[in-house]
């Protein structure tokens, strides 16, 4: 009986860690509505409190994959044609104070933007992995030592380079001396960026039946026009529906800026908010989910970058030294790795896009700006056998579940770990 009380008590604690409440719609709140969007949620906040290792057991080995930091608007569409329309409707003398108010934030975002600033990495995107950098090197001292060899890398693309360039100065504040490897290269983009065409044309299908038809269903009804414009017909018939999207996208990536305002909650309330992540949410899912909609095959879009992450590990678990392996990139990559790992609910199957929200797949969780999933490997001094490896995950510096059985949530057998992500990646 005491052996079985013992058991018993072992499960309780690894349920504690592994059931917790799914996120509804109702937890949505305006940041988190912008989805892909959202600034990092531990800018200004400590991220939750880590469980210690296992006794005897000690960080040797860190993989990483992150997304860069927060960013201006790719293309000139959010920012032109909210522009244009405000502009026709302040030109015919149609905008109410607030519809004022919102037009001047729109023309100064947007002379900023027409400096050069597409796509570019922002001030607080920066911050965010300066942040980030310095909170790996101190979360793992064991790892980051001056003899510790770092291998970062990064996409081609410039918001990427500077978000590792920026992750590699927060680290350096902690270890100085510590040995730094970088690279940007296209010989790495097929596990880095993989463009996967198929799992895009499985896509581009549901795109125009489940998903054209979801969003239609939570189209947005020109509620929040009445804010911004003193007459309706004329709203109705000289701006129309088109406004919607760009506007809500400019504004809700003020957040992504230390000197932009934040306007938004004074133009939509926040069911307009929420309808609206709902269909970007839903896109998300379409794009990197694990579902029957799209023949369960989205998250293998990134096969070759977990086995990337595999082999990497292999090597370090073969080697006494220490070691660090970061990969700098962007969110369509995170978000169906995360599907792909089964990070906490993202793996789960889910065959209705009107379930999404109830059952906890937010996208936010999982990419937001500087979004960041860290593989930290642990084992006893001086051993060298795969057999004694655990490994714990952390989604945006938040311990998960994965998806084998533990009795030493959230630290997992890695040989265990491993033989499952090969076998399904069979």
């Amino acid at each position: 009986m005491k052996g079985l009380r013992i058991l018993l008590s072992s499960l309780i604690v690894m349920n504690v860690f592994l059931i917790t409440r799914a996120d509804t719609l109702a937890d949505v709140d305006y940041f988190e509505a912008g989805g892909n969007y959202y600034c990092y949620p531990w800018l200004n906040t400590a991220p939750p409190t880590q469980t210690p290792a296992p006794e005897g057991y000690t960080p040797f080995h860190l993989e990483h994959y992150g997304r860069h930091g927060s960013r201006w608007h790719i293309g000139d569409y959010n920012y032109d044609h909210p522009y244009k329309l405000l502009k026709k409707a302040h030109d015919a003398n149609q905008l109410t104070p607030l519809g004022e108010e919102v037009f001047d934030v729109v023309v100064s975002v947007r002379e900023e933007f027409k400096k050069g600033r597409d796509g570019e990495l922002s001030d607080k995107g920066a911050i965010q992995h300066q942040g980030i950098g310095k909170r790996m090197a101190l979360n793992y001292p064991e790892i980051f030592t001056p003899e510790t060899n770092i291998d970062a890398r990064s996409t081609v693309v410039i918001r990427s380079i500077l978000s590792m360039f920026n992750g590699l100065n927060g680290i350096q504040t902690v270890v100085p001396d510590i040995n730094i490897k970088t690279d940007a290269s296209q010989a790495d983009m097929w596990y880095m960026n993989y463009p996967d065409t198929t799992m895009r044309r499985i896509k581009h299908r549901v795109d125009t039946i489940e998903l054209r038809a979801f969003q239609e269903k939570h189209a947005n009804k020109g509620e929040y026009m009445k804010k911004l414009f003193k007459d309706e017909q004329y709203a109705r018939d000289s701006i129309g529906a088109s406004l919607f999207n760009p506007l809500f996208s400019l504004l809700v990536n003020t957040q992504s800026h230390y000197t932009q305002p934040w306007i938004i909650e004074q133009v939509f309330t926040v069911d307009e908010a929420r309808e609206r992540w709902l269909c970007r949410n839903a896109n998300w899912f379409v794009e990197s989910g694990n579902s029957a909609i799209t023949e369960n095959h989205q998250p293998f879009s990134q096969r070759n970058l977990l086995l990337n992450v595999i082999e990497s590990a292999d090597t370090a678990i073969n080697s006494q030294g220490k070691s660090v392996n970061l990969r700098y990139g962007h969110d369509s990559i995170i978000m169906p790795l995360s599907c792909l790992m089964e990070l906490d609910d993202f793996g789960i199957e889910i065959n209705d896009l009107e379930e999404l929200a109830e059952r906890g797949w937010h996208d936010y969780k999982a990419i937001p700006m500087g979004g960041n999933i860290q593989i930290v490997y642990y084992r006893p001094e001086g051993s060298t056998n795969e057999e004694d490896v655990l490994v714990k995950v952390l989604l945006n510096e938040k311990e998960v579940k994965l998806p084998i059985e533990t009795l030493q949530a959230p630290y997992y057998s890695w040989t265990n770990l491993k033989n499952y992500y090969l076998e399904k990646l069979k």
